[in-house]
């Protein structure tokens, strides 16, 4: 599978080309960007063999059989629906749109083209994302009463393309994407928002820098997010189900190759488990790979993105703020 990489973002060293050159058949095999200078260098830099003058001229290469979308959000929808009508299998870096309604717009071009989409929650493909849904809809836990998910990190540069509106930037975009999906993984069927606040930039107060929202889930159960890039909470990804036969805890479920706790608590008994150390990218890859082949490995398809993309339209409607466009 040869794949090109529309724009030089700083994600896809570690997403894409080090998770490559670990899988037999896969190659990122061309790049474009803005500036073809940028891409020359990014080419030169990874040992990328070609270089395309547009975006355009990239999803024309036959040679290429997909494409990697890490542009900024607001072009997620564009490049991705113009990929699928050059006939090109896509793995879109979340979030997948800016919006539900784009989502299922770039889902019903995927499903008339056949062509694989894959929005690039890397967590999900991980074994620890594998054996979380495992413990809380094997009934492990006994009836679920409360799920909480929270994605933080500091990104005090204001000027980031990430808190830039016109980009559907926010922190619910981009560290809150990650915290609303695992509370849909983590939950039997999809949660509604009851209240959401948020705390937003001065200089924009459409934008938001962090964001609280709180949900009704099916059965009765209570789900909970936090979403920062820049508040009183810097640094922190965990997710917390807590059931009436016991509660499972697991710190940074998002990238646990690089340091992770995954603990369970049933019965007043406690255990660790532990898991494999490689990558959630490769996990990613590797599965992508497999679903072009046409095997059943997508596990993040647009179905799921447009029920992602909803509950996130939902949250900034309750937090009264404007979607993203």
């Amino acid at each position: 599978m040869r794949i090109g990489v529309l724009g030089a973002a700083r994600i896809t060293p570690t997403a894409l080309i080090r998770p490559a050159r670990m899988l037999d058949g896969v190659e990122v095999a061309a790049v474009a960007a803005r500036d073809r200078r940028r891409a020359e260098a990014f080419a030169a830099r990874w040992g990328v063999p070609a270089v395309h003058d547009s975006y355009a001229d990239l999803l024309a290469d036959p040679s290429l059989d997909a494409v990697y979308v890490p542009l900024p959000n607001g072009l997620h929808a564009r490049w991705t629906q113009a990929a699928v009508e050059a006939g090109k299998h896509v793995l879109c870096e979340k979030p997948f749109t800016a919006n539900a309604t784009q989502a299922r717009q770039v889902a019903a071009a995927a499903e008339a083209s056949g062509l694989v989409v894959m929005e690039a929650f890397h967590y999900r493909y991980h074994p620890v994302a594998r054996r979380m849904a495992e413990l809380v809809h094997g009934g492990d836990l006994g009836r679920i009463q409360r799920v909480e998910t929270a994605m933080c990190f500091p990104l005090p540069v204001f000027s980031d393309i990430r808190y830039d509106f016109g980009l559907a930037g926010g922190a619910l975009m981009d560290a809150g994407c990650y915290a609303v999906h695992c509370l849909r993984l983590l939950t039997a069927g999809e949660p509604t928002v009851t209240t959401a606040k948020a705390l937003t930039l001065k200089r924009d107060r459409r934008v938001d820098r962090a964001m609280t929202a709180q949900f009704s889930l099916p059965g009765g159960a209570t789900g909970h997010i936090h979403a920062s890039m820049w508040s009183s909470t810097l640094l922190r990804a965990r997710a917390k189900v807590v059931g009436d036969r016991g509660t499972m805890t697991v710190t940074n479920p998002i990238a646990p190759q690089y340091w992770s706790r995954f603990t369970v608590d049933i019965g007043g008994r406690r255990r660790r488990e532990h898991f494999d150390s490689q990558t959630t990218y490769v996990h990613q890859l590797r599965a992508f790979a497999a679903a072009v082949r046409g095997e059943p490995t997508n596990l993040t398809p647009p179905s799921d993105s447009i029920a992602t993309m909803s509950l996130i339209d939902d949250i900034y409607t309750a937090a009264v703020l404007p979607l993203r466009t």
